[in-house]
């Protein structure tokens, strides 16, 4: 059984119809968003939108309480142009629903008063109005200021890979379907920046694996390809360490030692001065 316990308030109170708290059409925050406004003192210009930022109302939810408030008529808006030229959003909230007649009849007896600033008194620039210069060329360079400028014509010839960054380009669509709608008119694009990398030091293995990495999932359509193959190779990583000879297994700090051929239990080094062969440990022992 529910026992309810009531004590109607001696002040600070408003009264609602059942039939807005029982609708059953609105949400809860549809329901809390009507009952703020209708709680408010008589003459409060209080938004919609603020009423649902102070009971907490996020923006999707006071979007879908504002629209159901909206259909069932509990809410009419519409907007008109003040002095000045500006156009300001009329809301009109009300207990009961109203047809858009019936709202437009009430929202024409209220005044729209304009919250128009005129402008102050400013202060005027130093010196004579002068004209804006319309004709002639910029004396300054552009490129000097212009940022991400396209490699020159010139210094691509001087990529000795050229041809193998070209080739490289051309087996793109072997390696998976979304590269097989590369703009033709982008093949000398990634013609240098493929250039760029097997300069570096990459072999043309680990630019494509490089981009097959960067693919997204089979099966994720691709809209710009030539533009993802770009985005792929605009930053070179460093090339791969040279490997050492094999007669060169020295530190920089161990250059010039030499292994002593004496009776060591561990292999020994020395820095020779001359010819020698026998570390200074076991140079006395071959004296006595």
């Amino acid at each position: 059984m529910i026992y309810r316990h009531f004590n109607a308030p001696a002040r600070a109170f408003t009264q609602f119809s059942h039939d807005i708290i029982r609708h059953p059409r609105l949400s809860s925050d549809a329901v809390r968003l009507l009952t703020w406004q209708l709680s408010l003192p008589r003459g409060a210009r209080e938004s919609l939108s603020r009423t649902a930022e102070r009971a907490r109302i996020g923006a999707c939810a006071f979007g879908r309480a504002k629209r159901q408030l909206k259909e069932e008529g509990f809410v009419h808006e519409r907007r008109v142009q003040v002095a000045g030229g500006r156009w300001v959003t009329q809301q009109l909230i009300s207990g009961s629903p109203l047809t858009a007649a019936q709202a437009a009849k009430l929202l024409a007896r209220e005044p729209v008063a304009s919250s128009q600033v005129a402008p102050g008194p400013r202060k005027p620039a130093v010196g004579q109005p002068t004209s804006p210069s319309a004709d002639g060329h910029p004396k300054k360079d552009p490129q000097e200021d212009t940022s991400d400028l396209p490699p020159q014509a010139d210094a691509v010839e001087e990529s000795p890979r050229l041809e193998e960054a070209r080739a490289l380009v051309g087996a793109l669509p072997a390696l998976s379907p979304a590269l097989r709608h590369v703009p033709p008119g982008m093949h000398a694009e990634l013609t240098r920046l493929a250039a760029r990398w097997l300069d570096t030091g990459h072999t043309p293995a680990e630019v494509h694996e490089h981009i097959r990495r960067g693919l997204p999932p089979v099966g994720t359509p691709v809209h710009h390809p030539g533009g993802l193959v770009r985005y792929l190779l605009r930053d070179v990583p460093p090339g791969p360490a040279p490997v050492p000879a094999p007669g060169n297994r020295l530190s920089p700090r161990l250059e010039g030692a030499r292994e002593c051929v004496g009776s060591h239990t561990q292999t020994t080094l020395f820095r020779p001065v001359g010819d020698e062969t026998l570390c200074p440990r076991c140079v006395p022992s071959t004296r006595s």
